[in-house]
């Protein structure tokens, strides 16, 4: 069991059917109340509603916008999954592939993208990386609930699986053999995200097929992991928009 709160997580968490208890605030404002009754209601919901300090105790005094659920616990996805969704979809495969991303609102932040631009699957490795929680989910904005999370316990071993299935990897890097619009991204794409101290490991780097960077202008010389992963992640977006028209 897990505990998932705000406004938007608990929608999807809903909508998504992994909720099975709903916790609503006393306080909370009465449009918000009906919302999440009505919701509660079609989904067949058990709902409790609590003064404002045991949802405090509940959510362990996270900013919970007044509503939480009990959800099922987190159930990570396969690469064939998304593959497979990439299928269903009539769509060639992108996957984000996060090396060493440490920071938990990052890494919710970029699966927030990652759902924006249609992703199909985001890869953690099990190990030196921020692992899915409460804060993950709360900055995801309820995509969480909707993206496919793979973990892994070898990144390397899985770029190479990768290759297998016809899959191009992309790293980005700060020296890259290529500016990031100047590819087509016509092909399966899996694309690898470093962290902003140290960027993408090195057996990692080598493994990847080509290094695209973002050209930098001011005194700055690096973007946040979340923002630079969102500029890449929609010029596939727009390539892939261009090559079908």
């Amino acid at each position: 069991m897990r505990v998932i709160s705000g406004k938007n997580p608990v929608i999807e968490a809903i909508k998504t059917n992994k909720a099975y208890k709903i916790y609503i605030s006393k306080n909370i404002k009465y449009s918000d109340k009906k919302k999440f009754e009505e919701l509660a209601d079609k989904y067949r919901i058990k709902k409790i509603f609590v003064k404002e300090d045991e949802l405090d105790r509940i959510t362990d005094a996270r900013s919970h916008q007044g509503v939480a659920v009990e959800a099922k616990d987190f159930e990570y996805k396969t690469i064939e999954d998304s593959i497979k969704l990439a299928e269903i979809n009539g769509e060639k495969p992108f996957l984000i592939i996060l090396d060493q991303i440490t920071d938990v609102n990052n890494l919710g932040s970029i699966i927030r993208s990652a759902e924006c631009a249609g992703v199909h699957g985001v890869v953690i490795p099990k190990h030196r990386s921020a692992q899915i929680n409460e804060t993950v989910a709360k900055t995801s904005a309820g995509a969480l609930e909707l993206v496919n999370i793979i973990q892994v316990t070898n990144i390397n071993r899985t770029i190479e699986n990768l290759k297998d299935k016809g899959f191009w990897i992309y790293g980005a890097d700060m020296n890259g053999d290529k500016y990031y619009y100047q590819e087509n991204y016509d092909t399966p794409v899996a694309l690898v995200i470093g962290s902003e101290g140290t960027g993408i490991s090195r057996l990692v780097k080598e493994n990847c097929d080509i290094i695209i960077e973002i050209p930098m202008k001011g005194k700055i010389n690096s973007l946040n992991a979340s923002n630079a992963a969102s500029i890449l992640m929609f010029e596939v977006v727009k390539k892939r928009n261009e090559n079908e028209s």
